[in-house]
């Protein structure tokens, strides 16, 4: 296990729990009673230290290294019924985008969402979640065909961004951004978006316009980074904590200004401490969303969708 620089006391004591049960194994003194002292302090330390995060360790969590990415959810939903799809049919396929088949609770869904890397190999090779142009295009092929068989879209949102390269602009980034945020705005099909990880600027856009969009509890969701938007304002990272606080990137900030529906909760610690929890957790909310979209027509979906992001952003002063 990783730990995060503010997750430092609750390792300290993981510690000493393992070299007091060490004792206990290789001595025939009883550590039962010292065992169970440093468990409770243990306990009560993560729920100090995990009730009251800031902004930006809320985004240092969506960030852990430990924490289950886009195919480990899948796994976790759909586990061999999922069949992967590839390519956009105009250019290649992008590893950055993963979409396909699979079935939750016996309901087929088109699942569409970013991938990130492992380690240094597996990063290269998704491109660190960030992806092209085609990546946008496969996901929008997918939804297309999800419509056509009358298959609900499932999103999970998880980048630090579109990729933002030369050769992504050249082929047309924006444009191919634009075109899924305007063709999800129609689809006839119910979509459900999941932030399980960063949900960054026009690259979380890109798939993120649905029915009902969830917010994983450690999760953030923004225009911009911390980093970036301290880089702007202050030309140095050095306020990304700053820039986090004033963002209101998090999933309690997102509920509170009806940018997203609802927050999914974590497990103590954050989904990467229970990966089953976290998994069983987020498929009861997404047949939840399912079940209250299932029942509408399609007008009245397309109409309540367009009407849901027709309210953002009105402000009386």
């Amino acid at each position: 296990m990783e730990y995060l620089d503010f997750e430092l006391p609750i390792k300290e004591l993981e510690d000493q729990l393992d070299k007091c049960l060490i004792i206990g194994q290789e001595s025939d003194v009883d550590v039962s009673k010292t065992c169970k002292q440093i468990e409770k302090k243990l306990e009560e330390t993560k729920k100090n230290i995990y009730k009251n995060l800031t902004a930006w360790q809320r985004v240092q969590l969506s960030r852990h290294p430990n924490r289950p990415y886009t195919m480990d959810h899948i796994k976790g939903f759909c586990g061999e019924t999922f069949l992967e799809l590839h390519g956009d049919r105009g250019f290649k396929d992008d590893k950055a985008m993963v979409g396909g088949l699979g079935k939750i609770d016996g309901q087929s869904f088109m699942i569409v969402g970013q991938q990130k890397g492992y380690n240094t190999k597996t990063r290269q090779y998704r491109n660190f979640g960030m992806a092209n142009p085609e990546g946008y295009r496969k996901a929008l092929r997918l939804m297309k065909m999800a419509e056509k068989f009358n298959i609900p879209v499932l999103t999970l949102i998880d980048t630090p961004g579109a990729y933002p390269g030369l050769e992504a602009e050249e082929r047309g980034q924006g444009e191919a951004i634009a075109r899924n945020i305007f063709e999800m705005c129609r689809l006839k099909v119910p979509i459900i978006c999941v932030i399980v990880g960063e949900g960054a600027s026009g690259g979380a856009l890109g798939i993120g316009v649905g029915d009902r969009v969830l917010m994983m509890e450690n999760t953030w969701y923004s225009v911009i980074s911390p980093e970036s938007c301290s880089s702007i304002l202050w030309k140095s990272w050095e306020h990304k904590e700053t820039a986090a606080d004033a963002l209101k990137l998090t999933s309690t900030d997102m509920k509170k200004q009806k940018l997203v529906d609802e927050v999914i909760p974590e497990p103590l610690g954050g989904a990467h401490y229970d990966r089953e929890t976290t998994f069983k957790t987020v498929e009861k909310y997404i047949m939840k969303s399912y079940n209250e979209l299932k029942v509408l027509s399609t007008t009245e979906l397309i109409a309540q969708r367009m009407d849901k992001y027709s309210k953002m952003g009105e402000f009386k002063e």
